[in-house]
């Protein structure tokens, strides 16, 4: 395991944290009461939470998966979260046992279960950074101590970027992301999701008040503004689509008939 402080940092339970939210919705057990308090509130507001989150982390299976079996064999999940299996690991290496995947969050609640995260195959290797997205310098040269950044990496930034902002004195996502595609190879992918206001606009709307009054400013994007994202990039079919449809198993045919996710999805490849 690398990272900037091996140590974890005391866990502040006096304001929710996005992961802790997040792993409410899942239904895990790594969160704190004030956490459970918003994750309810934005369900009331927008009762497709918790379905979308869900479609979240079965986006990412498929992805994953998909990139797998295409022949990456290198993978930086940034924004990795609380656990919750099957891990991105577990996936990638159920498909390549070789494959070697680095994670990186600056959750401490991670930090501490960040052994969970290092349990992956004899052939392969896994890793875990503790870093936050918005210092990609770090990430990027932790990561490099397991990946060949000379060779392709899928690069994933699930349900992340809505956690940042577009302005350039302050989260810039757009300079953010095009410092990290810039360091991936020529064939690299970048995975993507990102919640839109354009399926559900009065009860995202509510949600993203919720969370900017908890102390977590959260930027809904539309379908023109998430696909900014991959400004540079080779979209891999079907494109920029609603988190259900992007290549979907049949049990997210089956999601897709219990209502609407507001959450867009998208896989591209670096030329």
């Amino acid at each position: 395991m690398t990272g900037s402080d091996a140590t974890p940092a005391p866990i502040d339970t006096s304001r929710p944290h996005p992961a802790r939210v997040y792993d409410w919705w899942l239904g895990g057990k790594d969160n704190y009461p004030v956490d459970e308090e918003l994750a309810r509130r934005i369900l009331a507001a927008d009762n497709t939470a918790v379905r979308g989150a869900r479609a979240n982390r079965r986006f990412m299976h498929r992805a994953v998966r998909t990139l797998a079996e295409t022949g990456i064999r290198q993978f930086l999940d940034v924004g990795t979260g609380i656990p919750t299996e099957p891990n991105l690991h577990q996936v990638a290496q159920a498909v390549a046992p070789e494959a070697r995947v680095v994670y990186a969050d600056n959750d401490p609640i991670v930090l501490r279960h960040a052994q969970a995260l290092l349990h992956g195959s004899a052939e392969g290797a896994t890793e875990y950074v503790h870093a936050d997205v918005r210092d990609p310098d770090l990430i990027l040269r932790l990561a490099g101590e397991s990946l060949d950044f000379a060779r392709p990496v899928a690069l994933s930034l699930v349900a992340l970027t809505h956690y940042l902002g577009d302005a350039v004195d302050g989260d810039d996502v757009h300079g953010l992301l095009k410092r990290y595609v810039d360091a991936l190879a020529p064939g690299s992918f970048l995975v993507l999701s990102q919640v839109t206001p354009d399926l559900n606009p009065e009860a995202v709307g509510k949600a993203a008040g919720l969370f900017a009054r908890s102390g977590t400013p959260f930027h809904p994007r539309s379908l023109t503004e998430f696909a900014r994202l991959f400004d540079g990039l080779d979209l891999l079919g079907p494109g920029v689509i609603p988190v259900t449809g992007w290549r979907p198993d049949p049990e997210d045919v089956a999601v897709q008939a219990e209502g609407i996710v507001p959450v867009y999805a998208g896989v591209a490849r670096k030329p």
